[in-house]
Protein backbone atom coordinates (compact mmCIF):
# COMPACT_ATOMS: atom_id res chain seq x y z
CA UNK A 1 0.00 0.00 0.00
CA UNK A 2 1.12 3.88 -0.82
CA UNK A 3 0.96 6.20 2.24
CA UNK A 4 -2.22 7.17 0.48
CA UNK A 5 -3.50 4.35 1.16
CA UNK A 6 -2.48 3.35 4.83
CA UNK A 7 -4.04 6.79 5.84
CA UNK A 8 -7.16 6.24 3.87
CA UNK A 9 -7.29 2.97 5.42
CA UNK A 10 -6.34 4.18 9.24
CA UNK A 11 -8.90 7.06 8.38
CA UNK A 12 -12.15 5.15 7.41
CA UNK A 13 -11.43 1.65 9.47
CA UNK A 14 -13.19 2.56 12.61
CA UNK A 15 -16.58 3.35 10.55
CA UNK A 16 -15.94 0.57 8.53
CA UNK A 17 -16.03 -1.79 11.80
CA UNK A 18 -18.76 0.20 13.27
CA UNK A 19 -21.11 -1.04 10.55
CA UNK A 20 -19.98 -4.72 10.99
CA UNK A 21 -17.18 -5.39 8.33
CA UNK A 22 -13.77 -5.91 8.53
CA UNK A 23 -11.35 -3.96 5.96
CA UNK A 24 -9.52 -6.58 3.52
CA UNK A 25 -7.72 -3.73 1.48
CA UNK A 26 -7.45 0.14 0.12
CA UNK A 27 -5.85 1.04 -2.22
CA UNK A 28 -5.09 4.33 -4.78
CA UNK A 29 -4.53 4.79 -8.44
CA UNK A 30 -4.99 5.19 -11.76
CA UNK A 31 -4.96 8.18 -14.65
CA UNK A 32 -6.79 11.05 -14.51
CA UNK A 33 -8.98 10.50 -12.30
CA UNK A 34 -7.95 8.09 -10.22
CA UNK A 35 -9.79 4.83 -8.06
CA UNK A 36 -9.78 4.53 -4.53
CA UNK A 37 -10.80 0.66 -3.74
CA UNK A 38 -12.05 -0.60 -0.48
CA UNK A 39 -12.40 -3.70 -0.23
CA UNK A 40 -14.32 -4.99 3.05
CA UNK A 41 -16.09 -8.12 4.11
CA UNK A 42 -18.35 -9.51 7.18
CA UNK A 43 -16.57 -11.14 9.54
CA UNK A 44 -18.07 -14.69 8.47
CA UNK A 45 -16.75 -13.45 4.70
CA UNK A 46 -19.74 -12.43 2.85
CA UNK A 47 -20.59 -8.82 1.36
CA UNK A 48 -23.95 -8.31 -0.62
CA UNK A 49 -24.48 -5.79 -3.06
CA UNK A 50 -26.56 -4.03 -0.45
CA UNK A 51 -23.20 -4.09 2.39
CA UNK A 52 -21.39 -2.60 -0.81
CA UNK A 53 -23.94 0.18 -1.16
CA UNK A 54 -24.24 1.15 2.68
CA UNK A 55 -20.88 0.85 3.15
CA UNK A 56 -19.67 2.76 0.10
CA UNK A 57 -22.69 5.69 2.07
CA UNK A 58 -21.15 6.20 4.98
CA UNK A 59 -17.32 5.75 3.86
CA UNK A 60 -18.30 8.60 0.94
CA UNK A 61 -19.93 11.26 3.32
CA UNK A 62 -16.64 10.55 5.55
CA UNK A 63 -14.25 11.31 3.08
CA UNK A 64 -16.19 14.45 1.93
CA UNK A 65 -15.69 15.92 5.12
CA UNK A 66 -12.38 14.84 6.30
CA UNK A 67 -11.16 14.96 2.20
CA UNK A 68 -7.91 12.98 2.37
CA UNK A 69 -6.96 13.02 -1.01
CA UNK A 70 -6.51 15.79 -3.92
CA UNK A 71 -8.51 16.03 -6.26
CA UNK A 72 -11.43 13.78 -7.99
CA UNK A 73 -11.49 10.57 -8.02
CA UNK A 74 -13.92 7.30 -8.44
CA UNK A 75 -14.72 5.22 -5.16
CA UNK A 76 -15.41 1.54 -5.31
CA UNK A 77 -16.28 -0.31 -2.50
CA UNK A 78 -16.38 -4.23 -3.28
CA UNK A 79 -16.06 -7.52 -1.46
CA UNK A 80 -13.12 -9.28 -1.56
CA UNK A 81 -14.46 -11.67 -4.23
CA UNK A 82 -13.67 -15.62 -4.33
CA UNK A 83 -10.44 -15.61 -5.71
CA UNK A 84 -9.68 -12.76 -3.00
CA UNK A 85 -6.35 -11.04 -2.18
CA UNK A 86 -4.47 -12.64 1.25
CA UNK A 87 -4.06 -9.64 2.84
CA UNK A 88 -4.17 -10.48 6.36
CA UNK A 89 -2.57 -12.72 8.99
CA UNK A 90 -5.83 -14.57 9.39
CA UNK A 91 -6.47 -14.51 5.51
CA UNK A 92 -3.89 -17.09 4.79
CA UNK A 93 -4.60 -19.39 8.01
CA UNK A 94 -8.32 -19.58 6.91
CA UNK A 95 -7.37 -20.47 3.57
CA UNK A 96 -4.87 -22.85 3.96
CA UNK A 97 -4.87 -26.18 1.91
CA UNK A 98 -6.12 -23.63 -1.58
CA UNK A 99 -3.83 -22.55 -4.25
CA UNK A 100 -2.26 -18.84 -4.26
CA UNK A 101 0.11 -17.13 -5.81
CA UNK A 102 2.72 -14.97 -3.87
CA UNK A 103 4.60 -12.38 -4.64
CA UNK A 104 7.83 -11.41 -2.63
CA UNK A 105 9.69 -8.19 -1.91
CA UNK A 106 12.68 -9.59 -2.35
CA UNK A 107 14.02 -12.59 -4.08
CA UNK A 108 13.66 -16.22 -2.62
CA UNK A 109 15.74 -19.15 -4.32
CA UNK A 110 16.50 -16.62 -7.44
CA UNK A 111 12.67 -15.75 -8.12
CA UNK A 112 10.06 -13.76 -6.38
CA UNK A 113 7.01 -14.83 -7.70
CA UNK A 114 5.49 -18.50 -6.33
CA UNK A 115 2.76 -20.59 -7.01
CA UNK A 116 1.21 -23.34 -4.76
CA UNK A 117 -1.09 -24.45 -2.60
CA UNK A 118 -0.82 -22.51 1.03
CA UNK A 119 0.62 -25.37 3.34
CA UNK A 120 1.13 -23.65 6.79
CA UNK A 121 1.64 -20.63 8.49
CA UNK A 122 3.80 -20.49 11.74
CA UNK A 123 5.89 -17.84 13.25
CA UNK A 124 7.17 -15.72 10.34
CA UNK A 125 7.29 -19.35 8.40
CA UNK A 126 4.81 -19.53 5.38
CA UNK A 127 5.18 -23.02 3.60
CA UNK A 128 3.88 -22.99 0.47
CA UNK A 129 3.29 -27.02 -2.01
CA UNK A 130 5.29 -26.20 -5.21
CA UNK A 131 4.80 -28.94 -7.78
CA UNK A 132 8.41 -29.42 -7.36
CA UNK A 133 9.09 -29.36 -3.44
CA UNK A 134 7.40 -27.49 -0.41
CA UNK A 135 9.37 -23.61 0.04
CA UNK A 136 9.48 -21.51 3.41
CA UNK A 137 8.53 -18.20 3.06
CA UNK A 138 9.13 -15.03 5.47
CA UNK A 139 5.88 -13.70 6.20
CA UNK A 140 6.87 -10.61 6.74
CA UNK A 141 8.30 -10.24 3.76
CA UNK A 142 5.07 -10.51 1.45
CA UNK A 143 4.18 -8.11 -1.37
CA UNK A 144 0.91 -9.33 -1.94
CA UNK A 145 -0.70 -12.47 -2.10
CA UNK A 146 -3.91 -14.00 -3.66
CA UNK A 147 -6.32 -17.15 -4.30
CA UNK A 148 -6.48 -18.67 -7.50
CA UNK A 149 -9.99 -19.51 -8.99
CA UNK A 150 -9.82 -23.10 -8.78
CA UNK A 151 -13.16 -25.68 -8.68
CA UNK A 152 -11.45 -26.60 -4.86
CA UNK A 153 -12.27 -22.99 -3.58
CA UNK A 154 -15.21 -22.34 -5.73
CA UNK A 155 -17.03 -25.83 -4.01
CA UNK A 156 -15.19 -24.39 -0.52
CA UNK A 157 -17.02 -21.07 -1.26
CA UNK A 158 -20.18 -22.84 -1.96
CA UNK A 159 -20.68 -25.31 0.89
CA UNK A 160 -19.37 -22.22 3.50
CA UNK A 161 -22.43 -20.26 1.56
CA UNK A 162 -24.89 -23.21 1.90
CA UNK A 163 -24.27 -23.70 5.49
CA UNK A 164 -24.58 -19.88 6.41
CA UNK A 165 -28.58 -20.10 4.78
Amino acid sequence: MSDADYGVAGLIEPTVESLGFELIRVTYGGGRKPTLQIMAERPDGTMSVDDCARLSREVSALLDVEDPLPGEYLLEVSSPGIDRPLTRRKDFERWLGFDAKVEMKTQIADRRRFRGILKSLEGNDLTLALEDGDVILPFDDVQKAKLLLTDELMQAVENKRSESE
